[in-house]
């Protein structure tokens, strides 16, 4: 089977030897995917928001691996604050309320920039495999 990574642009890539997603055949893995903005603006400051910006980046990067949000079979949310739930919920359930993938959602202690309230990851499952 072929790999195909696909990039996000971001120097980290090379310097932390990670891809946005792979895709090898049907399966295609995101990576944790943070609320970031273009040119560096401050993400929106709800879960809401944030949310929101974390699946249109994931939507970006499935897109470009051949997929679609639907395709999506698994996310896996890490939240700052147990408060946020309501905040992430109703932007993964707009994203998701037809597909319903399998989710595990959990609460850290921090992430890597303290703007970020949440982090999302996603594998989604495609019908015919790339390459």
């Amino acid at each position: 089977m072929k790999r195909v990574n696909v990039s996000s642009g971001s120097p980290y890539e090379p310097v932390v030897g990670y891809s946005r997603a792979v895709r090898v055949g049907d399966r295609i893995f995101v990576s944790g995917t943070a609320p970031i903005m273009p040119d560096g603006a401050d993400p929106p400051a709800d879960p809401y928001g944030q949310a929101r910006r974390c699946l249109e980046i994931i939507g970006a990067a499935l897109e470009e691996a051949g997929a679609t949000l639907a395709d999506v079979v698994r996310t896996r949310v890490y939240l700052t604050a147990a408060d946020q739930f309501d905040g992430f919920s109703k932007a993964h359930g707009k994203a998701f309320s037809e597909i319903r993938p399998a989710n595990t959602t959990v609460v850290v202690a921090t992430l890597l920039d303290p703007r970020w309230l949440l982090e999302i990851e996603a594998e989604a499952v495609v019908l015919s495999p790339a390459g």
